[in-house]
């Protein structure tokens, strides 16, 4: 249920901030463009932008459109076609049929993952809200990987206390090939008397005590005296420990509940 009310939330709030208006949009490599002109239909033009940011225009040759906002770009070929004598007063519309030269890549434990184009001002939940949000088995947290100034950098958002504390600034704004990856939620695992051992979804602050009880409790044979914990440390070696049931339990940790002998 937390999930499912997460990936809700994720599409409000990105349905909320949507809205890039045209003058926020750059043509780029790859664009395709469906370009008109008011009253002159022997002018209109389906095209794509090549690889140095020029399409070839009816009557004036090639047009450097790639880096400008569809305003003006519609000015620069107006601009040329007037300057040439072709039409008097232009009046240019260009429409972006296919968004190719800015994408981000959404990846990992979303509902729709792929590579989606940021017309504009887009944020990180605006991505995800597009990928249709995070899956039933996704983690609370995102990892975001781009590159600034020549270096490639990560930073991890945390959705559920961003959401929790209302503070926004996390949400933090997307350019073209940047990385969002959604981890798949971190699990435990639990064997032994308990009455549904397996694999389960390790929720915060979770106590060996929550464990039991996600697990169905013990059976009739089961004890809460010498629970053990088999848990990886930092150099990935397997330690075993006896556990109390007030103690936290980790991600992977391995849970065995004993059997009583009396």
């Amino acid at each position: 249920m937390k999930k499912i009310m997460m990936g809700l939330l994720v599409l409000a709030l990105g349905a909320w901030s949507f809205g890039a208006s045209a003058a926020d949009v750059l043509l780029g490599p790859s664009d395709v463009l469906k370009i008109s002109v008011y009253g002159n239909p022997d002018l209109s033009l389906e095209t794509r932008v090549s690889q140095t940011g020029g399409i070839t225009f009816p009557l004036v040759g090639e047009v450097k459109v790639g880096g400008l906002a569809i305003p003006a770009a519609e000015k620069e070929i107006a601009g040329l076609l007037m300057s040439g004598g072709f039409v008097l007063k232009p009046q240019v519309n260009i429409l972006v049929t296919s968004r190719q030269s800015q994408l981000v890549s959404v990846l990992g434990q979303v509902a729709k993952p792929g590579r989606y184009p940021i017309d504009g001002k887009h944020s990180l939940i605006d991505i995800l809200a597009l990928a249709g949000g995070v899956a039933t088995d996704g983690g609370d947290k995102v990892s975001l990987i781009r590159k600034r100034d020549g270096q490639s950098q990560k930073e991890v958002v945390d959705l559920i206390e961003m959401v929790r504390s209302g503070n926004l600034k996390k949400d933090l704004d997307l350019k073209t090939d940047d990385v969002v990856y959604v981890e798949r939620a971190p699990k435990f695992y639990v064997y032994g008397e308990v009455q549904k051992p397996g694999p389960y979804r390790l929720e915060r602050n979770m106590t060996v005590q929550q464990v039991l009880s996600v697990g169905g409790g013990l059976t009739a044979r089961g004890t809460e005296r010498g629970i053990r914990v088999k848990r990886r440390d930092a150099d990935g070696k397997v330690k075993e420990f006896r556990a109390d049931l007030e103690n936290l339990v980790e991600m992977d940790d391995v849970i065995y509940v004993k059997e009583s002998w009396f």
